[in-house]
């Protein structure tokens, strides 16, 4: 019989997701590549993006985190070391070679691995894979020739989509993308914001181990990832986080893990039975004492692409933050910016900036600050908001911050 959901408070639910964000306590001192292989590890993926309004998401994701770093240390252990790489999660991330068996498995029922949450993309990955074969081994063998880009295929040609296809802007791009899923190529640099195409077993390093799970070891090995990611989650949260869309018996394998003594049923007091939650069998005590316990908080400030707001209707059920991701709207539609950071101040999110670098005259233009309405309008919250604007505008290479005239009132004494 399974023992019954154990009951907890929202703010316990709330401090819990935000420590294993690593986004509570102390910054670290001084950052070791260990420190972010670590964090990696913790996080499950940070993911890639190249765009530099203010500096790229994933170090952003790792400053909010670490603190100041050197991002040379990061080209390091992707490119040299190969303690990481990048890989597709189903968006490009940033993933420690260790885990290889993990995606391995992946890779090796791919497009057999999508789950029935891709639609109709499992289908067209089959579709083109048979299509394209001769395709398929003209690309290896000219990477058996050396890394290159897409364009510097032979026979690289763009083709025509439909705006908002998922599939690459060519049948080279395409392909490529589709080796890269079932682990015959690998981005192995970066030439600007291209990618580097190269192959797996040259680039691997020889002692990793490449021996893929099974099916249902992966699902557990992915849930018990997930679930140290996010503190408490729901099914559907679980499987959006890592490896988002590639379970095929979620449920099934949490029913063993909870059998097992591994992960717990908990109930957030005020949700509702049909909210029901899963978390690891160690943070319960957690949960039942977070209220009381110790709790150190910090602000901090995490991109569009952080791994604390990856699933907008998790942070609005969570922490009742409405998060959407402006950029890729009209600009007559944006309501708070174009590349929007979330603040985060302890277990809650209270509001939100629009920065942009201004890297030839050295200035951030902090262009809007937003308030949450329910958001504290003490001095503390104000100072505290812009010593990290502060700490921001230093590690992306600012010499000072510039605010514009959109700014709480009960912040501008301090944000000026």
């Amino acid at each position: 019989m399974s023992r019954p959901p154990v009951p907890v408070s929202l703010t316990a639910v709330r401090r819990l997701a935000i420590a294993r964000q690593h986004l509570a306590g102390k910054l670290p001192g001084r950052v070791t590549p260990r420190a972010i292989v670590d964090l990696v590890r913790d996080l499950g993926y940070v993911q890639w993006d190249p765009v530099g309004i203010v500096a790229p998401s994933h170090l952003l994701t790792l400053w909010a985190r670490l603190g100041d770093f050197r991002p040379a240390t990061l080209e390091r252990l992707l490119w040299e070391e190969k303690r990481l790489f990048e890989h597709w999660t189903p968006m490009a991330s940033l993933v420690r070679t260790e885990d290889y068996p993990l995606f391995a498995s992946l890779m090796r029922r791919y497009p057999g691995s999508l789950s029935h949450s891709w639609g109709a993309q499992r289908t067209e990955a089959q579709r083109f894979l048979a299509a394209h074969r001769a395709l398929r081994t003209r690309v290896l063998r000219e990477l058996r020739e050396g890394p290159r880009r897409a364009g510097e295929f032979r026979d690289h040609a763009r083709t025509r989509r439909d705006d908002g296809d998922w599939q690459p802007g060519s049948d080279v791009a395409e392909m490529l993308f589709h080796l890269l899923m079932q682990g015959e190529v690998m981005v192995v640099g970066h030439r600007g914001n291209e990618n580097l195409w190269g192959l797996a077993d040259r680039f691997l390093p020889a002692g990793v181990d490449r021996q893929p799970l099974s099916e249902a070891a992966f699902e557990r090995a992915a849930a018990l990832r997930s679930l140290r990611a996010l503190g408490a989650a729901t099914p559907p949260e679980i499987a959006h986080y890592f490896v988002r869309g590639r379970y095929e018996h979620l449920r099934r394998t949490l029913a063993r893990l909870e059998a097992a003594s591994a992960v717990r049923r908990v109930n957030v007091e005020g949700f509702g039975p049909r909210d029901e939650r899963y978390a690891l069998e160690e943070d319960v005590p957690v949960l039942e004492s977070a209220d009381a316990g110790p709790w150190e908080p910090r602000m901090s400030l995490v991109p569009p692409f952080d791994n604390l707001v990856g699933s907008p209707a998790r942070v609005q059920r969570l922490f009742g933050f409405t998060y959407v991701r402006e950029q890729f709207l009209p600009a007559a539609k944006r309501r708070f910016g174009t590349y929007v950071l979330p603040i985060v101040w302890g277990e809650r999110l209270i509001g939100r900036i629009d920065p942009r670098l201004d890297r030839a005259a050295g200035i951030l233009e902090v262009l809007a600050v937003h308030a949450e309405p329910d958001a504290p309008e003490d001095r503390e919250t104000a100072s505290r908001l812009a010593e990290t604007i502060a700490r921001l505008a230093d590690f992306v290479g600012a010499r000072r911050v510039h605010y514009g005239p959109t700014v709480p009132g009960a912040w501008r004494s301090e944000l000026r």
